[in-house]
């Protein structure tokens, strides 16, 4: 007859799976990554959970994530299906935190074995420490994108007949066209982590994106033009003609636009950024600086600064992982955590950072949702998911008519931040010149020059268009990059500093 410990146990490990399905997207998360892990990759389950629980007996925190990831891409380009790849990637990375000390070691190994090595490197670094282990993430049965792996819905046929389409297409569109390439790229990441509490958590996560480049010649002038978009859904809605059809134009528009553009002025003038991907400025001058680490370091320019106005009255930025189907939205973040819509800055004043478990257990805060790894190979860190300016109440046109000279920036290709002051340099793949108060010549060469907190407090005018960018971003930071996304509305910054080209 059991005794009356046998039912205590019993009833603890239904309440265990209980939590569990309520840290995952749905039971289906937790099934899959069931028959990943423990079934197809022969990890004994039993063994694995008292692996982690006692790798992390002293420590104050950690975990073990597990990953499983397929990836498929395939390149058009010079009217030829240039490259196709298909990879299948596993492995696992066990951390254990002791104050502010980390240890980590990870492996494409899964195995018993593994881990058995793995926890004895990461022990090491709470050796004879007596820490409390952290209260767990809260849990979660919010689903904010399709589990369906995108890369079996679609055949490899078909997505190669539509690459082939957007060239002959493009070529149609305009006999100044001279070359043409696109390509489409997903993946489908399944990951499990498990903690030393016993607490588990999962999340199935799809990825696609679609990118196309056009190259337009006239005489001897040549000029590009590219557009791309992407999201956590399938291929579907990317292989339909109304939507690569876009893309082809927008490129196409882009590359005409920039073969009449004339060399950009230099100097201090009036910017004013258009909706949507300019926020990628946002995202570099401003938002990496109110990331966790750097402010719990003080190597911020944002440090210390909490409660005091760091820009103009209106702007308020938040950072939102929960929006459905967004490039830079998760589920849960790669530490089990629920992501959340967290408040920056509002109406100019800084209310809040973005955090990870580590950062936000050491500056006495609550995690945010923003812990985030490149993968299995890479501990987490504070990082960005959809990083947005809100909307003002100024009509966009009213904006550009109070503009007497200035320029108006609306795409942006390459920048460079500097976290500590916030000084930044991006270069604006499609510009206009405004002459009053009116869209002028395009111009080409235009580069941004300044920093994020200055920027911030010469916001002159926000508009009520607020928009996303179509799905593009990829944020990169000591070494690892994760899909983001940006947006805000139509900005009017007074005294931002032009690098032009014009002689």
């Amino acid at each position: 007859m059991p005794v009356a410990t046998d039912h205590r146990d019993h009833y603890l490990d239904r309440e265990h799976q209980a939590q569990s399905f309520l840290e995952s997207i749905q039971m289906t998360a937790l099934t899959t990554t069931d028959n990943l892990f423990f079934d197809q990759a022969g990890l004994d389950r039993h063994k694995t959970e008292k692996l982690v629980q006692e790798s992390l007996v002293g420590a104050d925190d950690g975990e073990l994530f597990l990953e499983y990831r397929q990836s498929e891409a395939m390149s058009w380009d010079d009217g030829r299906l240039k490259s196709a790849s298909f990879d299948t990637t596993q492995g696992f990375g066990l951390r254990a935190i002791s104050g502010e000390a980390t240890g980590y070691s990870h492996a494409t190994e899964l195995s018993d074995a593994a881990l058995k090595r793995a926890s004895e490197t990461v022990r090491a670094v709470h050796a004879g420490h007596d820490g409390h282990f952290a209260e767990p993430p809260a849990g979660t049965n919010q689903r904010l994108y399709a589990e369906d792996n995108p890369l079996t819905t679609i055949p490899f046929e078909a997505k190669v007949k539509v690459l082939q389409e957007i060239d002959a297409y493009a070529r149609s569109k305009d006999p100044r066209v001279r070359q043409v390439s696109a390509s489409l790229a997903g993946n489908w990441q399944a990951v499990r982590i498990l903690r030393g509490d016993g607490r588990e958590a999962a999340d199935i996560r799809p990825l696609v994106r679609l990118n196309v480049s056009v190259v337009c010649g006239e005489g001897d002038r040549m000029e590009s033009g590219a557009y791309g978009t992407g999201g956590r859904t399938s291929f579907d809605a990317y292989l339909d003609p109304g939507l690569w059809r876009h893309a082809v134009d927008e490129a196409l528009r882009q590359a005409l636009i920039n073969l009449e553009a004339v060399d950009a002025p230099a100097g201090e003038m009036t910017v004013v950024l258009g909706p949507g991907w300019p926020g990628i400025l946002l995202h570099e001058a401003i938002g990496h600086g109110l990331e966790g680490d750097f402010n719990r370091k003080k190597t911020s320019a944002f440090s210390g600064l909490m409660g005091e106005r760091i820009a103009a009255p209106g702007v308020t930025v938040i950072d939102d992982g929960t929006i459905a189907d967004r490039r830079g939205s998760l589920t849960i973040d790669d530490e089990g955590t629920p992501t959340q819509s967290t408040t920056l800055i509002e109406d100019g004043i800084l209310v809040g950072y973005m955090q990870d478990r580590l950062n936000a257990r050491l500056m006495g805060v609550k995690p945010t949702g923003n812990g985030r790894r490149e993968s299995f190979a890479y501990h987490p860190m504070p990082r960005m998911t959809n990083t947005i300016m809100a909307n003002g109440d100024t009509d966009p046109g009213e904006i550009l008519a109070s503009v007497k000279n200035g320029l108006y920036a609306v795409n942006f290709g390459g920048g460079q931040v500097d976290i500590t002051n916030g000084k930044f340099v991006f270069s604006a793949s499609e510009a206009f010149l405004i002459e009053n108060g009116k869209i002028a010549a395009p111009v080409k060469g235009a580069t941004l020059i300044g920093n994020g907190p200055d920027a911030l407090t010469k916001v002159a005018m926000i508009g009520n268009d607020t928009a996303l960018d179509p799905g593009i971003g990829t944020c990169g930071k000591e070494g690892q990059g994760v899909p983001v996304g940006v947006g805000q509305p139509t900005l009017r910054i007074d005294g931002l500093t032009v690098g032009g080209t014009a002689a």
